[in-house]
């Protein structure tokens, strides 16, 4: 956490409010990320003007003239937008940068396990977006593409589904609902799918990212949007975390099991 719908969220509430703004200051209280933020990113930013933001993967990517930022939310980072005067920075806000006409973005991030970091050059350059693989609500991934990255791969589907050189951004919990609704087993060899078996995956995890985004996302412990709201996608989960509970569709129990070290939900008969 956050996922692909809740940094897409992000992205959609801060990007309106930071385009074709002119950056002020960088004010850094807490340099100490995942990895630590540049101490010249102030002197590196001011009088720049944002040109775009995008999202890859998981990553926000604020571009301008001269390079770009790159965000990662970690386990519990968010982004905040204020406007005009903003409140006074708590404990975990930890960076704000700051806009000529008092616009603020604030990165808060409790656990630190985020990143805010300063690239000169093209995201396609980048060496944590150079190897990724397509984005799964772009047209680049099809039936055949996902066929076709996984006809020799031996490890369970849910692993590969959530390697990001196959696939960027389909985290755990959205990994779980896909397969729920491809009806395939999270731990079936990703090999043994078939075209068709590919071709419902692949319309799944479409359809479940889509819905996350509509929904402002997941909000399990920490993610908020940029201002302020919990997602809500949570409510909508038809087995991930509903271990015992009966299945939505036939009214088995969920099961839960553990593939990569990570919690795997899903109904021992709808799924095959």
């Amino acid at each position: 956490m956050p996922e692909l719908p809740e940094v897409e969220t992000t992205l959609r509430g801060i990007a309106p409010h930071i385009n074709s703004k002119t950056l002020a200051n960088v004010q850094v209280r807490q340099p100490k990320l995942r990895c630590t933020i540049p101490a010249d990113l102030s002197d590196v930013l001011r009088g720049q003007t944002v040109r775009d933001c995008q999202r890859r993967a998981k990553y926000l990517l604020i571009r301008f003239d001269t390079g770009m930022v790159l965000i990662h939310l970690g386990m519990s980072g968010s982004l905040r937008v204020f406007r005009g005067d903003a409140p006074a920075a708590g404990k975990h806000d930890h960076v704000d940068f700051i806009f000529n006409d008092d616009t603020v973005l604030r990165y808060h991030d409790p656990r630190r396990f985020g990143a805010v970091l300063w690239f000169a050059g093209a995201a396609e350059h980048h060496p944590l977006l150079a190897n990724l693989g397509p984005e799964p609500l772009e047209d680049g991934f099809t039936a055949q593409y996902l066929f076709q990255a996984l006809h020799k791969q031996s490890r369970p589907i849910k692993t590969a589904l959530m390697d990001n050189a196959v696939v960027v951004g389909v985290g755990n919990i959205y990994a779980n609902e896909s397969l729920f609704q491809a009806g395939l087993l999270p731990s079936r060899p990703a090999k043994s799918l078939t075209l068709d078996d590919c071709a419902r995956l692949v319309t799944a995890v479409k359809a479940i990212l889509a819905r996350a985004i509509a929904t402002g996302g997941s909000t399990l412990r920490d993610f908020v949007d940029s201002e302020g709201k919990s997602g809500y996608f949570q409510q909508e989960y038809k087995v991930y975390a509903r271990a015992g509970q009966p299945c939505l569709h036939c009214g088995a129990p969920v099961e839960k099991t553990v593939i990569g070290q990570r919690g795997t939900f899903f109904c021992p008969v709808c799924q095959v």
